[in-house]
């Protein structure tokens, strides 16, 4: 007879592997459906910023925790037709900008470019 260790650990590890093949794909399709988007400049107004912070624990082998955290920033534009787009930020562009900005936002489907402020 087995036990159920033959049978769930092999399950196991093709779901985790199945799920990280899964990801890649679907990273890999998203900037290829942005590289084939044209650049676009158009008017716009920086709605929100927002800000996700993930917490990450990691056990060592002596006995002791090493706690780590990391930081997406966000910012929401919205154009002239009513139309809301969120884009994935860096800490200094999100820094850079403020509620209320308008200007020029440059993008490319779903890839955040810059934003030129009007001045």
């Amino acid at each position: 007879m087995f036990s159920i260790m033959e049978v769930f650990f092999p399950i196991m590890f093709l779901l985790v592997f199945g799920i990280i093949i899964f990801t890649i794909i679907r990273g890999l399709r998203e900037w290829d459906s942005n590289n084939k988007q044209p650049i676009l400049n158009v008017n716009a107004k920086l709605i929100s910023k927002r800000t996700s912070t993930s917490r990450h624990n990691h056990s060592m082998n002596n006995g002791h925790n090493h706690v780590s955290s990391s930081t997406s920033y966000y910012v929401t534009f919205e154009v002239n037709s009513g139309d809301r787009m969120e884009f994935k930020v860096s800490g200094k562009e999100y820094g850079m900008l403020a509620e209320g900005d308008t200007g020029e936002l440059i993008f490319q489907g779903s890839r955040y470019h810059r934003f030129n402020r009007e001045s």
